[in-house]
């Protein structure tokens, strides 16, 4: 990709920016850094022509929730989890808001909210199943308006980023990662992430300041 098609052509991803995914939810799934992002997502929406938004949205009772017996990241069998997570993002609590400074859903083009169902854990903003063949619409949308290329960041680099992104590049959309725009849980498994991405075919960018020496078209 050697540059941004026209803005009509764009859209910019906010991947499940939430309070879930930052310090201030430490019971939860908290990253370092996760409250500091919304300025950059902001930034790079100023390129597109659509913003889009996704939420985890989780019963606290879901089948995946971590236990004494069962901590978190512990296997877990069923057609659509995978591993055991702390409870988080669930609807009504500060860990399901979006970090401040970011619009209110109701404000996006186009929103997701996924892992509704208690015995479903998905990933990716893309499909509501592991296997990727139950579509949350976000795919189908994108090409209904003409979009070429997708500006991504949020929360985690590691997990639900890493998956958006490459459900989107599988699905032939140019992606750019705004690495400003994203934190991830761990050191190794973000480098493992980034590296995955890139060598998928996603463009990475360090911030939205980059944006400007890819535009080609007015």
């Amino acid at each position: 990709m050697s540059g941004l098609p026209a803005k009509s052509q764009i859209a910019s991803f906010d991947i499940d920016a939430q309070y879930t995914f930052t310090p201030e939810c430490p019971d939860e799934l908290p990253v370092a850094g996760g409250t500091e992002i919304a300025s950059q997502l902001n930034a790079q929406a100023r390129f597109a022509a659509y913003r889009i938004g996704s939420k985890d949205a989780h019963s606290p009772r879901a089948h995946w929730v971590s236990t004494p017996e069962a901590p978190q990241f512990t296997p877990i069998d069923g057609s659509h989890v995978d591993m055991r997570w702390n409870v988080h993002a669930v609807p009504g609590t500060r860990g399901f808001e979006l970090i401040a400074g970011l619009p209110h859903p109701s404000e996006y083009d186009y929103f997701v909210w996924k892992g509704v169902e208690l015995d479903m854990h998905p990933y990716g903003a893309c499909y509501h199943d592991l296997e990727d063949r139950l579509s949350t619409g976000v795919i189908e949308y994108l090409r209904q308006q003409g979009i070429t290329t997708v500006i991504a960041g949020g929360l985690a680099t590691d997990y639900c980023v890493r998956v958006t992104v490459l459900q989107l590049l599988q699905a032939d959309f140019q992606v750019i990662l705004n690495q400003a725009a994203c934190r991830g849980i761990a050191p190794q498994s973000t480098d493992a992430a980034l590296r995955e991405m890139q060598e998928r075919g996603a463009l990475l960018v360090k911030s939205a300041s980059d944006l400007p020496h890819l535009v080609t078209a007015p």
